[in-house]
């Protein structure tokens, strides 16, 4: 027998063995910029700190996404989910959950404040490559901030008072919007929920009193953790879980925040490790932006520093309970309904002129199979108030729709079309408007005026004017649940800025308790 190897053998030891580097790297320097952020804030010269515009917005945000949560309690398909997994489970320090006598694990708690808020989409919205509704970190920054002052109180500390909660807002709406104005998730079937995670995990270990790398552990854990897709989103199977998506995303941060206090190791990496990374999993097969860019830039960006600009920009859906790019098209057919009202018979076609994520998101044919899938038709949006003057919550139940065949034979009858200055200036950082424009056209050949609406009551352009009715609209969802004098108190809650700020956080959440 040869002691020599065989010839096919042979032919291969010129191959070199193949292994993986197993030198670890420093955390990526994204994850890097956003722990140096979260960690320094406010700790510079008084230039640094926040504005008082984005701390007004704050409170402004907070009070709105309050006021929304407790108009969901209305409704059974949300509030079936609240509430602890074992029956009478008793947790000290518990964080509440506004509008309910629960009082929860942080984890929990976060799940069920991310769910109410969410659950009627009438919350505040970022719209960029990206979006979503930042306020959606309020379920982790809420759960874990009532918590912890509970807890400080009991062991004879100072609470954790309502500016924290106001800061970490500015924190979460930054990170998550920043990182939504270059990075299109949506673009790969992910949802932006993994960003309400991102800007949780961080935020909130840092309330948790997380070192440096602690945090950038969370953050890590946070990217490489699964990532919901965008299926419940979209027809043909858009549903409910739409509506508690975010909710699970800001307890998800919650959890691995902790996770990352106890001492858990971080994923350096997460982000850039090739083949195995967030950036080659997500992006590697993605022209970003459409823009055709090299495949060295397909990776998660941050496109600016990270300051207040989100807060400051943030839109406030104060008309409509409705996926943000109708809400223009929901007002232009309010003014319209006066003029259109008395002739629905002699309609021939409804012309809908808008931007590319519209109709990407909304713009939908066909049999609509729940509420859920109705809030985001774009039809459905503007024939709702053309025929009625108005769009509420209760406007997309499936009993209302059944009522009403007219809304499906108007939907019938509208054409939908892009306008490309719409879109170019939905992108402007100058502009971010959301563009919508109707004109119906009648039977006779007559037409009405093209009804233009380019910037959203609730926009920054519109702030001013949008005051009173997100005062009143906040008044209003919390009548269905309060009493008068509970209504008062909890208004008076946000009628001084600097009361609040000092307000301790456990305190504050006792007000909710229903």
């Amino acid at each position: 027998m040869s002691d020599t190897f065989p010839e096919t053998h042979s032919e291969t030891q010129t191959d070199t063995t193949q292994a993986s580097d197993n030198q670890r790297p420093d955390y990526d320097p994204e994850l890097q910029q956003i722990a140096d952020y979260v960690m320094n804030y406010c700790q510079g010269d008084a230039e640094e700190k926040p504005g008082r515009e984005a701390m007004n917005t704050a409170r402004l945000c907070l009070m709105d996404t309050l006021g929304c949560g407790i108009l969901a309690l209305r409704f059974p398909e949300c509030t079936k989910h609240l509430g602890p997994l074992v029956a009478g489970t008793q947790v000290p320090h518990g964080a509440r959950v506004p509008g309910t006598n629960l009082s929860l694990d942080p984890v929990k708690a976060a799940w069920d404040i991310g769910c109410l808020i969410r659950w009627l989409d009438y919350n505040d919205t970022w719209l960029a490559a990206e979006w979503g509704h930042p306020s959606d970190n309020l379920g982790g920054i809420l759960s874990v901030a009532d918590h912890l002052s509970q807890q400080r109180v009991a062991e004879g500390e100072l609470p954790l008072v309502m500016r924290d909660v106001l800061e970490s807002m500015v924190m979460a709406h930054e990170i998550q919007g920043v990182l939504a104005l270059e990075n299109s998730f949506n673009r790969v079937g992910l949802d932006h929920v993994l960003l309400v995670k991102v800007a949780t995990a961080a935020v909130t270990a840092r309330l948790m009193g997380a070192t440096r790398d602690q945090l950038l552990s969370a953050l890590s854990h946070a990217v490489v953790d699964g990532h919901s897709l965008r299926t419940y989103r979209h027809a043909p199977n858009a549903g409910s879980r739409k509506s508690w998506a975010a909710g699970d995303a800001t307890s998800r941060g919650v959890r691995l925040a902790d996770i990352a206090l106890r001492g858990e190791m971080g994923i350096p990496a997460a982000l850039s490790a090739p083949q195995w990374g967030f950036n080659d999993v997500a992006f590697s097969h993605l022209n970003h932006d459409l823009s055709l860019k090299p495949e060295g830039e397909r990776r998660l960006r941050l496109s600016q520093p990270l300051g207040c600009y989100v807060m400051e920009n943030v839109l406030f859906k104060v008309s409509f309970p409705a996926e943000f790019h109708a809400q223009t098209a929901a007002e232009a057919a309010v003014l319209l309904h006066p003029v259109v009202c008395e002739r629905f018979d002699e309609i021939e076609r409804i012309e809908i002129t808008t931007h590319e994520s519209a109709i990407r998101i909304i713009s939908k044919q066909g049999a609509l199979a729940n509420a859920a899938d109705r809030d985001h038709c774009l039809q459905y949006m503007v024939a709702v108030p053309l025929i009625f003057g108005d769009l509420t919550a209760e406007h997309y139940e499936d009993d209302f729709h059944a009522a009403h065949p007219e809304i499906d034979q108007l939907r019938d009858k509208m054409v939908v079309r892009e306008s490309p200055r719409y879109s170019r200036e939905y992108l402007a950082p100058d502009k971010r408007s959301i563009a919508n424009a109707l004109r119906v056209v009648f039977c006779d050949g007559t037409q009405t005026d093209e009804v233009v609406v380019e910037y959203p009551l609730g926009h920054r352009r519109r702030r001013d004017e949008a005051l009173a009715p997100l005062t009143a609209k906040y008044r209003a969802n919390l009548a269905t649940c309060f009493p008068v004098a509970r209504c008062d108190a909890l208004q008076a809650l946000f009628s001084d800025q600097a009361a609040l700020e000092s307000m301790p956080v456990h305190r504050f959440m006792h007000y909710w308790i229903r």
